[in-house]
């Protein structure tokens, strides 16, 4: 075999199989791209060696057969493709060079029709999936795929599903055939919705809005096609009895919007080659905004007549074109798996990427969602992978080219440490994303840390707003939340002069307007005039520029009360100071709890999660969440400096005496994750040994002596012969020992008026905070929930309450307005 002829071979070998990929199977391998331009070497190949011509190459045919999972239509006429057009970037300025192939396009109309400028209509080209609706008498009767353009699949039942298919002809007078061609596609928010969801599902997710329409509209149940958001756009017609049609193709377009069709209505029609580029560009400009996605526009010759006398050359007429943008999707090789740490410590696996060009952009990184998307694509470091960009949407992976997987590619996993602080990364139950527990000392979330910590609700560091918060960040004079505490008003005042300068000349200026209350040293001028070092760096402006608010005329007002409220914030509440360290999972009501209950930071500090869930309101998952940050030795660090800083706490007492009635062996027992092992069992194994040193003791046949079930029992043995477990369970021991000896004997106290009752406030009050309101009501003993439910014992409403209202009124819960509040609150001063 020639070397021509065994390119052929291979070429045709590999278009065959991309088709059946393609239009049967739903799964393309490659990209458009590629794909492309693979038919075009062989149409070249072909035209270059026509004795190695034949009549079953895919330059001859269209798409692919079905696979039998449905019927088989023939279609009256066949469905064709068309002939693609690409741009030329090498052509330069000059649009016949850079769009040759459409100025061929129509330089050879001209020439067989004998005129100049021909009239065209112009269309978006969906990137879809091509059908054929048929109707007889004005009603919907079949729907195909196109197939191989001759034959195709009976998918009626699922266009039915597709509510912008017409099932019956709008008008009076219907002819007896009508044949109606189009795309049903998906249109991109519903694309972008659907992914969205099956993402927080940790489903598979669709690889690009056309394999979602497609794959949507062959599901062999009809009722997944209907619950798949897809759509539908007339481009032409087929076979046509009893309806006399216009004498052109966008007349043709007008007379299926009055008989009830959707049509892009972006269709339109240009003359000659200049608006045929016209529209092109228009369109161009206009694709990352249309609520569906093109891969390119349509020029079809206007008039029918002109259409005949062109006819058609093997598989695509003569008298069409489709000119094709950049492709949105593309192949390449990814280099690399790295974890992103965003500003809340969700961790995020991205791509990094050979260099690809993408729709006309260099694309190096894409996004892998989540660790379970990487599993579900099988993604390896080696790969080639498709890689998609669609207008503004952050470029991701859809597939991998698995034929390409080089040899010794290992399946990829999460790492266990934060790639930023080293802190553990770790993933809740039920979430898709890990998070890193660095918390307060993780670079990646410190500007959202500081912004937390100085909040009204957290550490109220009046003076302290979003944008001076990112400034002592990102200039490097915060590095943890306790660097806060080390700030002076030169601090402040050298980070101002950065954050207003936008130049290195910016600061010189400034400086030499300040009349001397700002000095920069000689080294420092040299540098910034020669050479500007990163002068936005604390290091430098400490080191090179002097602050002298006395020299001159420096408002240094700001700086001074946001020092004065910085140190003013070193006297708070255990509360607020839980709430502001931003561990996961903690607000404001469960740092109250903790407070309440352990009375010292000590022990919130010690506590692990076993212990924590004995608190009221507080579940496994936020007790693992509590016991995890402190257990970060960056957190822990953090922790120790704001203490040493001066932090001090008004209300640290000694643990809650009903600490006793909550806590012991048998709640250690029972919150052991041992099957079998229930509460009775837990409450009978503590009554019977007393203490955990004398349960450890005996063994499975004595535990079930003891009145534990057999299989508890065993169970018990085998989860305690794991030594970690074992230590964890002695540690947790431990620390409720201390906890309990801290706590005094419990005191009867006199019942508060509102002990047991659970309230909610809504709106706003005239007289006082809903947190100063809160704050009396809890003090007599009421709870303050966040939501209303049927457990609520009365709303308080005040100006503009909303739905909080309208559902304790329809749940019959009583309402308060202010005056009962207050009247309330009298009563019980």
């Amino acid at each position: 075999m020639t070397a021509p002829a065994a390119r052929i071979d291979a070429l045709r070998r590999q278009i065959e199989d991309a088709n059946h990929r393609y239009y049967v199977l739903d799964d393309p391998a490659i990209p458009d791209a590629e794909y492309d331009a693979m038919m075009r070497e062989l149409e070249a190949l072909e035209a270059e060696h026509p004795a190695l011509a034949s009549p079953d190459s895919p330059t001859r045919t269209v798409g692919a057969r079905p696979d039998g999972g449905f019927p088989e239509v023939r279609h009256a006429i066949p469905m064709l493709s068309l002939a693609n057009a690409f741009e030329d970037p090498d052509g330069g300025d000059d649009d016949r060079l850079r769009y040759r192939e459409v100025a061929e396009f129509e330089r050879r109309i001209e020439d067989r029709l004998g005129t100049r400028a021909p009239r065209f209509s112009v269309e978006p080209k969906l990137d879809g999936l091509a059908i054929s609706l048929r109707y007889e008498h004005g009603l919907f009767v079949q729907g195909a795929t196109r197939g191989d353009g001759a034959t195709g699949e009976d998918v009626t039942a699922n266009l039915r599903q597709v509510r912008s298919v017409p099932l019956k002809l709008l008008g009076g007078a219907a002819p007896a055939v009508l044949e109606v061609r189009g795309e049903i596609y998906m249109p991109r928010k519903a694309f972008e919705a659907w992914n969205a969801q099956a993402l927080a599902r940790n489903e598979r997710l669709l690889a690009n809005p056309r394999n979602g329409a497609a794959g949507s509209l062959r599901q062999l149940d009809p009722a997944v096609t209907r619950r798949r958001p897809l759509a539908f756009f007339a481009y032409g017609v087929g076979e046509v009895e009893g309806l006399d049609l216009p004498p052109t193709h966008s007349e043709t377009l007008a007379l299926l919007r009055e008989l009830g069709f959707p049509v892009a209505p972006e269709v339109d029609v240009a003359t000659g080659f200049e608006g045929l580029i016209a529209y092109y560009r228009r369109i161009g400009a206009l694709r990352d905004t249309l609520p569906y996605d093109i891969d390119g526009v349509v020029y079809k010759l206007d008039r029918y007549d002109q259409q005949r006398v062109l006819g058609f050359v093997s598989r695509a007429p003569r008298w069409a074109l489709a000119h094709k943008y950049p492709a949105q999707e593309q192949a390449t090789v990814l280099r690399a798996i790295e974890i992103q740490i965003g500003r809340t410590g969700a961790a995020t696996p991205v791509a990094r990427l050979e260099p690809v060009q993408v729709a006309g952009v260099t694309v190096t990184n894409a996004t892998l969602h989540n660790a379970d998307q990487i599993a579900r694509l099988d993604v390896r470091e080696g790969d080639t992978v498709i890689v998609r960009r669609a207008g503004d949407v952050i470029p991701e992976i859809v597939r991998v080219v698995e034929d390409r997987r080089p040899p010794g590619a290992v399946p990829w996993s999460m790492p266990a440490a934060c790639p930023v602080c080293g802190s553990e990364l770790v993933r809740e139950e039920g979430e898709a994303a890990y998070r890193c527990t660095g918390g307060l000392a993780c670079g990646a979330q410190r500007k959202e840390a500081l912004r937390h910590f100085a909040s009204r609700r957290a550490m109220d560091i009046e003076g302290l707003g979003e944008k001076q918060a990112d400034a002592l960040v990102e200039y490097g004079f915060v590095r943890s939340v306790a660097d806060l505490y080390a700030l002076d008003v030169p601090d402040l005042v050298r980070m101002k002069a950065a954050l207003d300068a936008t130049t290195a000349a910016d600061l010189l200026q400034a400086v030499a307007d300040s009349r001397g209350a700002l000095r920069l040293d000689d080294e420092a001028r040299a540098l910034l005039e020669q050479d500007p070092p990163d002068w936005r760096r604390a290091e430098f402006l400490r080191r090179h520029l002097q602050v002298d608010p006395a020299a001159g005329k420096l408002a240094t007002k700001w700086a001074e009360n946001l020092v004065a409220g910085i140190d003013a914030s070193r006297r708070t509440t255990l509360p607020r100071f839980l709430f502001a360290l931003g561990i996961p999972h903690l607000g404001e009501t469960t740092a109250k709890t903790l407070a309440q209950w352990l009375g010292r930071l000590e022990f919130v500090r010690e506590v692990p999660a076993v212990v924590l869930q004995a608190l009221p309101d507080i579940g496994a998952e936020v007790a693992r969440s509590i016991a995890t940050f402190f257990e970060q030795p960056g957190n822990a660090a953090v922790v120790d400096a704001l203490l040493a800083a001066g932090i001090r706490f008004e209300d640290e007492g000694r643990p809650d005496p009903a600490l006793r009635e909550r806590l012991g062996l048998a709640h250690l027992l029972a919150a052991l994750p041992v099957a079998k092992l229930g509460d009775k069992s837990a409450q009978r194994l503590a009554e019977t040994y007393g203490s955990l040193d004398a349960l450890l003791q005996a063994n499975a046949s004595g535990w079930a002596g003891a009145g534990a079930s057999a299989a508890g029992a065993e169970n018990l043995q085998a989860y305690l012969a794991d030594p970690a477990a074992r230590a964890a369970l002695v540690a947790a021991d431990r620390a409720m020992a201390r906890l309990l000896e801290a706590a005094p004997a419990r005191e009867r106290r006199a019942a508060g008026p509102l002990d047991g009752k659970s309230v909610v406030l809504t709106g706003t009050l005239a007289s006082m905070t809903r947190d100063e309101a809160k704050a009396r009501l809890e003090a007599l003993g009421a709870k303050a929930a966040g939501s209303v439910s049927a457990k609520t014992s009365f709303v308080v409403a005040g100006e503009a309450a909303g739905s909080k209202l309208a559902k304790a009124e329809a749940l019959g819960i009583e309402v308060w307005d202010e005056a009962k509040l207050l009247a309330f609150l009298e009563r019980h001063a």
